[in-house]
């Protein structure tokens, strides 16, 4: 990795020593980013996806415009569903729609594992083109959604506040939810590692809804997935695993084989420190909707946390993706002030 001239996050993913902890955010690459709304405007939301001179551009506007320490390939996690043969829509403000959802076996068993690299190829095109344009500038993350995540999208249709139907076959056909989730990891872990070799230097696995799951639900329908997919893949590279709400999953999410665990604002950092036993690089935790609060509020609040977490074993991230209605000088804030941080100040 010498090729890098800013490695900060794969330092911070070894555990080394850090005068300050890379920064990167959620969903950095988009909607709240002018330049990314006049490319919005002109060409649909799957087209910018699968078009790699595209999906490179929007890639590297926040490393250009807003400072950070990483970029992350701006793609989507429903082209896993997509590339198994389901239809998905994406409707621009509505989110996703999934017209024919997953019901029995028989669905589950036409669902196509086979040609994953070259029906997402776009997606390592993309990764080649943007790791070429970086020419070594920050590191590139690629990324995939979680299986129990997935299977929600695929088995509701389209997002929901509680994703009872999801729940409802998990729990009524549980052979047959852990038959799609198996499909479902088997197809990322393809991907995945695809990506790595098109040049992503680390990859993020994000499961949005896990913490839709009890402690013990969770152990069922996600760890096992999650953790499958850490050890296909921490050889090739770096793994951050991303269950959001699911801080109960901490202690044995870290002695997993991740480098990495993401963690949204529903818990303190003594208390993230506490959980994981500082085993394992902690990244988050930053409340979106705080970039909405003044600048010199953000800059204190970002101040606290990294207070909080420390300088090692730590990237400072938001607990979710950025909102779209965050004003660019907001984000551009919360960067410059984790740029600026000095371990010394505080010591």
């Amino acid at each position: 990795m010498s090729d890098l001239k800013n490695d900060l996050l794969l330092r911070a993913l070894k555990g080394e020593k850090l005068e300050r902890p890379p920064v990167w955010m959620m969903r950095q690459a988009g909607r709240y980013l002018p330049d990314y709304i006049k490319l919005r405007d002109k060409y649909d939301f799957f087209t910018r996806v699968q078009t790699p001179e595209l999906a490179c551009e929007i890639t590297l506007q926040p490393v250009d415009q807003i400072g950070v320490d990483a970029a992350i390939i701006f793609s989507d996690i429903l082209v896993i569903p997509q590339a198994m043969g389901m239809t998905v829509l994406m409707e621009e403000g509505k989110g996703p729609l999934l017209p024919n959802v997953v019901k029995t076996e028989t669905d589950i068993d036409a669902l196509i594992c086979d040609n994953v690299e070259e029906n997402l190829s776009y997606v390592t095109k993309a990764l080649a083109l943007t790791k070429k344009e970086l020419n070594g500038r920050v590191p590139l993350i690629g990324f995939a959604g979680a299986p129990w995540t997935l299977l929600c999208y695929m088995v509701e249709g389209k997002g929901s506040k509680t994703f009872d139907k999801a729940k409802q076959f998990c729990f009524t056909q549980p052979h047959l939810a852990h038959k799609l989730l198996q499909k479902i990891t088997d197809v990322s872990i393809l991907y995945l590692k695809a990506q790595v070799k098109a040049g992503a230097d680390l990859v993020q696995v994000f499961d949005s809804w896990s913490g839709m799951l009890s402690p013990m639900d969770f152990k069922i329908f996600a760890q096992p997935y999650l953790v499958q997919i850490a050890d296909a893949l921490s050889e090739h590279a770096p793994v951050i695993l991303f269950p959001k709400g699911s801080w109960y999953a901490l202690p044995e999410l870290s002695k997993s084989s991740a480098a990495g665990l993401g963690i949204d604002w529903s818990l303190t950092p003594l208390m993230a420190r506490k959980l994981s036993d500082n085993r394992i690089t902690l990244q988050g935790n930053f409340d979106p909707a705080k970039l909405l609060a003044p600048i010199p509020e953000i800059k204190k609040a970002v101040k606290e946390m990294i207070d909080g977490f420390g300088t090692e074993k730590y990237i400072a991230n938001l607990g979710h993706g950025i909102l779209p209605n965050v004003p660019v000088d907001h984000a551009r804030a919360f960067v410059d002030t984790v740029k600026e941080y000095s371990a010394v100040a505080v010591g």
